[in-house]
């Protein structure tokens, strides 16, 4: 597994590098917005690290100029404003972490996300099935009446959900415990970001994932 670290401070990234290579992950480290986008472009890793408060291009912008590449990202900030955490997520961060924190817990958190995209479990090929859309467990592909969709791992970690349990409603809590791991600690305001932007994805069969007042969301495809 190779792990993108973007932060401008040496430190803070050697400490994060000695952690991870411990787990037995592979590196690579670099220091500016223009430098990340780059690396992220050439090696393709499994993840990134991405500090918000950059040189030249920040966090931000990051996210903008790779979410095309669907690699999942863990937003590392010293802001505790729940504003930068959101629109991180809403440019397609999948998680947060504020600095300081743990490395045990920034190791948890790694992992979890890795094992909802299957870099940690191998499944056998399936298909799902529901209505229009068609979805690719083990290339992770998904497909709207034949025509591929670009989903974010957390969008297609969420459709998945749904699509696997048709008609059943979810809470926020059980999302967040479902899709981003026990591990997680975030605000239900993640989960209605992250479905605006599946919605959003669904097109013309956005009305497929159903608001259920007070409780959560559930997926109906109308027959």
């Amino acid at each position: 597994m190779k792990v993108l670290i973007v932060d401008d401070e040496p430190a803070i990234v050697d400490l994060i590098k000695i952690n991870l290579e411990l787990e037995g992950f592979e590196t690579q480290c670099c220091h500016s917005g223009k430098e990340a986008v780059q690396s992220a472009q050439s090696i393709n890793p499994d993840l990134i690290l991405l500090d918000i408060m950059l040189p030249d291009l920040n966090g931000f912008e990051v996210c903008k100029a790779i979410q095309d590449l669907n690699i999942p990202i863990i937003m590392l900030t010293a802001k505790n404003d729940i504003k930068d955490k959101l629109y991180g997520l809403e440019l397609g961060a999948d998680d947060y972490i504020t600095k300081p924190f743990d490395g045990r817990e920034l190791i948890a958190r790694i992992k979890t996300i890795l094992r909802r995209i299957d870099k940690y479990n191998v499944k056998d090929d399936t298909n799902i099935i529901a209505g229009p859309i068609s979805i690719n467990t083990t290339e992770r592909l998904v497909f709207i009446d034949g025509i591929e969709a670009s989903l974010t791992p957390k969008e297609f970690d969420l459709l998945l959900l749904f699509c696997e349990n048709q008609r059943k409603v979810f809470s926020r809590e059980n999302i967040l415990e479902l899709v981003w791991g026990y591990e997680y600690i975030g605000d239900s305001r993640t989960v209605d970001i992250h479905v605006q932007r599946l919605r959003r994805k669904l097109g013309s069969y956005s009305h497929f994932v159903k608001t259920i007042f007070g409780i959560g969301y559930k997926l109906e495809v109308a027959i």
